[in-house]
């Protein structure tokens, strides 16, 4: 499972061509509901994904002018560490960020543009966010953005995340759930999508946003959850991912082997929106502070 999802995203990286469309932030944007009226399209792509990251802030209390200039901030599955930096310019030159992500090829690339853009205090570093190497009590902000699904093991990913941040410290999660099955059981049709998009893109397995918050509250060292499902914020996402290429068709027309994968993915990406459209799957968020020791 590890060296499946540390491959995808190596290939990922060497290939290009989700940086060239997806920019630092391999994760979904944010679109306001007057944006959203007004045509998604109109928006800028890649700004969507800086606005996400911005209320993704908000929903965990987390800013400079918050209590957060000299934090030690964890960012797992950091990817090429687009957010690691945003959040290491936006809190200051004395907050210190760390990403963390199974690729090697993540960590050289996130190490680049952080010289080049002059954040020295943003690092990456290849681990295991199933296993980490860091000390109970490390960080003051656990910053997790759409890494959870791909965990194999959703109760470790939460509790390693838990164990490492200090008391009275912040966690905030974005994640894609499928929806909670207990009351209403998935029919075939459910079961044949989750399938699909279990296999398609290297997915272990998607839980509830319910399911996450049981975990949560199941480590016994964290306060009270917020949750949240923000599908009508990203949903747009999906499709205007698909859209971009349209437009420009540079990042992969030229890349004969890449041309068919596109295509494949451009397909997937649809039907991610139908699944989150019709309820079957759900974006999940999370706020929560450690319990003061």
């Amino acid at each position: 499972e590890e060296g499946s999802v540390a491959r995808e995203y190596d290939s990922w990286t060497q290939d290009g061509i989700l940086e060239y469309y997806w920019g630092e932030h391999i994760h979904l944007g944010y679109y306001t509901k007057e944006e959203m009226e007004a045509g998604y399209k109109k928006k800028d792509f890649i700004e969507a994904k800086y606005d996400f990251v911005d209320e993704m802030m908000k929903l965990g209390g987390i800013g400079a002018d918050m209590g957060d200039a000299e934090a030690k901030v964890l960012d797992v599955g950091c990817g090429v560490g687009g957010t690691s930096r945003y959040l290491a310019k936006r809190l200051g030159p004395k907050a210190d960020v760390t990403g963390i992500t199974l690729s090697p090829n993540q960590v050289k690339r996130a190490t680049e543009l952080a010289e080049e853009q002059g954040v020295p205090n943003a690092k990456f570093t290849v681990m295991n966010a199933l296993e980490m190497e860091f000390p109970d009590n490390t960080f003051d902000v656990v910053w997790a953005c759409e890494s959870g699904e791909h965990m194999p093991d959703k109760e470790a990913y939460i509790n390693e995340m838990m164990r490492v941040l200090k008391p009275g410290g912040k966690f905030v999660m974005a994640t894609w759930c499928q929806r909670d099955d207990r009351e209403v059981p998935f029919d075939k049709k459910d079961e044949r999508d989750l399938k699909f998009l279990y296999e398609e893109w290297t997915h272990p397995y998607f839980i509830s946003i319910e399911k996450y918050k049981e975990l949560i509250d199941a480590t016994g060292l964290m306060n009270d959850v917020t949750t949240a499902d923000w599908v009508d914020e990203t949903i747009a996402s999906w499709r205007h991912s698909i859209w971009v290429g349209v437009y420009d068709p540079r990042g992969f027309i030229f890349k004969p082997a890449k041309y068919l994968k596109c295509v494949r993915d451009a397909y997937c990406l649809e039907r991610m929106h139908r699944a989150f459209k019709r309820g079957l799957m759900q974006y999940g968020m999370f706020a929560v502070t450690k319990k003061s020791e």
